[in-house]
């Protein structure tokens, strides 16, 4: 018979952040956990989570574990016995060994011969008496991103139990029983209010709301189903997705009480309704107002202070403009709202009096005169300040605007201007006090003091792109007549940190990249990809790299021999995940990306070409050919000459021959043109002459001359679809058999 499992660790407050990840990696480490002891569950594991609770309930767990069997191998079978049959003391030595008699031991067959082996049984354990060790597991077994010290240890030898924050109390039942166990204090602990933690069949409710008694008492429970209808008469909301659509509902509602609605910046890019229904238990929205003159302040400052450090939701009118007004969720339920309304006012009017205050005095001074500042803030030790960041960058963004987005010397030269003044808002104390507007608030100060749209734009977008989707901002039409400029400061500034980091010995290893060079590189790598010209640019990413490394002087970095290998991998992964994000499979990326890298939107044009080309049956049995034409010439780099033109006689390598010179015009009229489609479509025309030539032919034919006459017709077909993709990364690898 199976029975409910149902576990709940009660913690103090967990980070929001960290919920989503833990919800459900607790449910697999208790299966995990649950499996490694034999007691496979027979129902999935339901999770669930509060800011105070982590929950997993599997409904149906065995009552005992599985019966263990394991076959232990002996002696061989001619040294067990003698030819009397009577046991040898190697047989009787093993079987005393294993605790059994001589005759319980078995012969198996193994591919060494005939061995004595012993078939140990051992019965499963009752599963309430393996719990205990199934959740000591879990303990051990679950990841944070960081962990505490709180004088906690568990009593199976490894010492002492660090977690991500203190464990207040164990709800741990199987079948309506408690399972014991205990985390105990540890000797070491400071004080003597530190107190065993034991599991028990309680839970606790919402730290400040009851209908009865006090708040958070204690509540007993038996089952899943008891256990979460008690929960929500003590104003607790177990299930996630039902906090969060109390909240959607009560914000559109309070919203339409303004006379308004939720500011399209929560569902843009904050992130706020997703993270709200993590920070609370039972939620509640309240609806608060400020003064009217704040709204004279940028509608990001406005939106930063009310989400970024709030948590509040902004509140808009129809047409799109901030109402002065704001909706805030709390983790109550308000017996007089408009007193919580007045609290939260009163936070809100402060935080915008500091941002006024910071508006006001920061427009004082131009942008230009705080570039000398930058010189008191340092970049990288091996790097320098941003000051000489601002300058490597103003440098670099002039010539790549110029060189790689032709763009006119008047464009340049605004692209060399927001450059230099993109960094100069760290200087500021707006975004001293609002980190999160930096790059921003330049643009937005840079507007006002009257530089041209090519510029402030371009300032106010250039840590962007974050994502590498087509459509990540800012778009084409966010940018307007900024777009050149833009793309030139955004790469100038991601290939700088990249190019210095790289050669300065700072690149990511595994999970570790504290400098955010993957997220660097990859906006480089879009930026690059989706607002390059069309045709041929004049300089592709490997001088634009050199252009970066010379802008730091000779010899500044000291860097190894082998950083630029190093970073060359590193962009060519880089590119390799842009595709990827963006639905192409991983041999159409390997057939491109490690040829193509280095301009990466002529790496997409073929790809896209690619991808559409191999659904025709020609190309595919082209790509499988290709691939054994390119295994035939690996060694073989030589020219079809007149004089080994003239050793060819045989029909199929006169119709190859004649297929190729026919198609190669075209083919290079299409690559001038980056119509790689086109170039595809003649390629598959050649797929019933090479075929025909495979297997009419000997390439490897016994007179020299021959065999090297027909290596180079294969080369010039190798160098030709090569310098398209290689396609023999899509063809399917030839099985035997």
């Amino acid at each position: 018979m199976d029975r409910e499992l149902l576990l709940e660790l009660g913690c103090e407050e967990l980070p929001a952040s960290w919920l989503p990840g833990l919800t459900n990696q607790i449910g697999e480490v208790v299966v995990a956990q649950l499996t490694a002891y034999r007691l496979p569950p027979e129902a999935p594991a339901e999770t669930f989570s509060t800011p105070r609770r982590l929950t997993v309930r599997v409904a149906r767990v065995p009552e005992r574990q599985t019966d263990l069997e394991e076959l232990v191998n002996g002696p061989p079978a001619s040294a067990g016995f003698r030819p009397d049959g009577t046991p040898t003391s190697a047989a009787a030595g093993f079987a005393a060994k294993q605790g059994v008699d001589v005759s319980a031991l078995e012969r198996i067959q193994t591919a060494k011969g005939q061995y004595l082996a012993y078939r140990r049984r051992q019965r499963g354990k009752a599963t309430a008496d393996v719990l205990s060790d199934v959740l000591g597991g879990v303990l051990r077994a679950l990841t944070f991103p960081k962990l505490m010290h709180w004088d906690a240890t568990l009593e199976d030898g490894r010492g002492e139990l660090l977690f991500g924050r203190p464990i207040r109390w164990i709800l741990f039942v199987y079948g309506g029983r408690v399972v014991p166990f205990t985390i105990t204090r540890s000797s070491a602990a400071q004080t003597s209010q530190v107190q065993d933690v034991s599991s028990g069949a309680v839970t606790y409710g919402h730290r400040f709301l009851t209908t009865s008694g006090r708040a958070g008492r204690a509540i007993k429970v038996r089952t899943f189903d008891e256990y979460r209808a008690r929960l929500l008469e003590n104003f607790v909301i177990l299930e996630r997705s039902e906090r969060h659509n109390k909240i959607a509902r009560e914000l559109d509602a309070k919203a339409q009480r303004l006379q308004g609605r939720v500011s399209r910046v929560v569902h843009g890019d904050s992130g706020l309704l997703h993270e709200v229904p993590d920070l609370v238990e039972y939620p509640s929205v309240v609806a608060g107002t400020f003064a009217h003159e704040f709204l004279e302040l940028p509608e990001e400052v406005l939106t930063t202070t009310l989400i970024h450090h709030q948590h509040y939701f902004p509140v808009e009118a129809e047409d799109g403009t901030l109402k002065n007004a704001f909706l805030a969720v709390i983790n109550t339920e308000p017996d007089n709202e408009r007193t919580i309304a007045r609290n939260a006012e009163r936070v809100v009017t402060a935080r915008l009096r500091d941002a006024r205050f910071f508006w006001e005095a920061d427009r004082k001074v131009a942008v230009e005169s705080r570039i000398d500042r930058l010189s008191t803030l340092l970049f990288h030790k091996k790097l320098g300040t941003y000051k000489e960041k601002a300058e490597r960058i103003e440098r670099l963004a002039g010539w790549i605007a110029a060189r790689a987005f032709h763009a006119s010397p008047e464009v340049a030269a605004y692209a060399a201007r927001a450059a230099r003044l993109a960094k100069a808002d760290l200087a500021t104390d707006m975004v001293r006090e609002f980190t999160e507007l930096q790059g921003t608030m330049g643009g937005i100060y840079a507007r006002h003091q009257g530089d041209p749209e090519e510029v402030w734009k371009a300032m106010y977008f250039h840590y962007l792109p974050i994502g590498v989707e087509a459509d990540a901002p800012p778009t084409r039409a966010q940018l307007g007549k900024a777009a050149i400029t833009w793309a030139a400061v955004s790469v100038a500034d991601k290939l700088d940190t990249v190019v210095g980091l790289f050669a300065a010995g700072e690149k990511p290893t595994g999970s570790r990249d504290p400098f955010g060079l993957r997220r660097a590189a990859q906006g480089a790598m879009k930026v690059l990809t989706d607002f390059s010209p069309s045709g041929e640019t004049p300089v592709g990413l490997p001088e634009m790299i050199d252009q970066a490394y010379r802008n730091y002087g000779e010899g500044r970095l000291g860097a190894p021999e082998s950083w630029l290998d190093a970073l060359t991998e590193f962009l060519v992964d880089r590119e390799a995940y842009l595709l990827e994000r963006r639905g192409f499979r991983a041999d159409e990326i390997r057939a491109v990306v490690p040829h193509w890298w280095q301009r990466p939107q002529n790496a997409l044009l073929r790809v896209q070409a690619l991808a559409e080309a191999r659904k025709s049956t020609d190309f595919e049995a082209l790509a499988v050919l290709f691939k054994r034409t390119k295994n035939i010439t690996k060694d073989f780099d030589g020219t079809l000459d007149d004089g080994l033109r003239a050793k060819l006689g045989e029909p199929a390598e006169i119709a190859l021959l004649n297929a190729m010179q026919s198609r190669w015009p075209s083919i290079a009229e299409a690559l001038t043109h980056e119509r790689y489609g086109d170039a595809m479509r003649d390629l598959s025309a050649l797929s019933k002459p090479v075929d025909r030539f495979f297997t009419d032919v000997l390439v490897m034919a016994d007179e020299p001359e021959l065999r090297k006459a027909r290596l180079a017709l294969l080369a010039e077909l190798r160098r030709t679809v090569l310098d398209i993709a290689d396609i023999a990364e899509i063809a399917p690898d030839e099985r035997t058999g």
